[in-house]
């Protein structure tokens, strides 16, 4: 069944543990959504794979996006327009909700920043939530293992991304994790939630006041034990963004953290760009090719 755009709704078919959402062809490849039960998060979750028509062939590379507060997986396939350069370079892009949903757990609803939609990719250890928001062992441990069990990716090869929040995700993914992903980058990332009205909000809720425990996901401090293969991180921010002005998002000090560790990092501050998709869609093409140069070598 379509709706009046053509896309395909009410897709049942089941790819053993997955459920078909909805499939669109674009630029020779397949936008498509799927569902499962997740065992990390204890509820159905959903997630966005663009399949590039070179895969219907051959095992690509992949790269993860992690969305920002409020979204879903549909923000970044319905308004990036990556699939058109995942389609030149034949990759694939997975795009995984951004906290577990309809957990029925008292005050997930009441704010956009905490609970529903804004998991903050880490694992809560507060007993309200430690058993429903483990979103950064779904998306660096489970995420992955039902990708490669189910679509034919080169799981050597493979990167990560994100926005916002979910550039926060990005980068901790990265940094926690050596040599599982070629190359990091984010747009308007929240470098230093230790330190942001954001970060702290979350990791109070989620960590308690566990100072330590925060530290692990916080970049700025990650980035200093980092001890890895050489790092690929690139960073846009722009200058007119909100939360860049508020002190939310903090570039400079992961940039500091990084000199510090000896860690390469480039961040390009975007004149005239703010924190929307508009500011993401100009540049996600060049952050796919920032990626392919590393997961298409070696």
């Amino acid at each position: 069944m379509k709706n009046k755009t053509g896309r395909t709704l009410g897709v049942t078919r089941r790819m053993g543990e997955l459920n078909e959402v909805s499939k669109n062809k674009i630029f020779g490849g397949w936008q498509k959504v799927f569902s499962h039960e997740s065992k990390e998060l204890k509820c159905k979750m959903n997630f966005g794979i663009y399949l590039p028509p070179q895969a219907e062939n051959n095992k690509v590379p992949i790269i993860y996006w992690l969305s920002g507060l409020t979204c879903t997986e549909q923000n970044f396939i319905t308004k990036a327009g990556a699939q058109k350069y995942a389609a030149e370079h034949g990759v694939i892009i997975v795009a995984p909700d951004t906290s577990p949903r309809g957990c029925n757990i008292e005050g997930e609803d009441d704010g956009y920043d905490f609970g529903t939609g804004a998991g903050f990719y880490i694992d809560a250890t507060e007993e309200k939530w430690k058993k429903n928001y483990r979103m950064y062992s779904y998306v660096t441990i489970e995420l992955p293992e039902i990708i490669n069990r189910n679509f034919p990716v080169l799981e050597d090869k493979q990167s990560i991304m994100g926005h916002s929040m979910g550039g926060h995700g990005a980068l901790i993914s990265f940094l926690k994790n050596p040599g599982q992903y070629r190359s990091v980058s984010a747009f308007s990332p929240i470098c230093n939630p230790m330190e942001c009205p954001w970060g702290q909000k979350a990791f109070s809720g989620y960590l308690g006041d566990k100072k330590d425990l925060w530290k692990k996901y916080d970049s700025c401090h990650l980035v200093k034990d980092y001890d890895g293969p050489p790092a690929a991180i690139l960073i846009d921010q722009g200058k007119a963004d909100n939360f860049f002005s508020a002190g939310q998002l903090l570039p400079d000090k992961f940039v500091a953290a990084c000199a510090e560790a000896k860690v390469p990092v480039i961040l390009r501050m975007q004149e005239d760009y703010d924190h929307s998709y508009y500011f993401i869609a100009t540049f996600i093409g060049e952050h796919i090719a920032h990626h392919v140069k590393y997961l298409k070598s070696g």
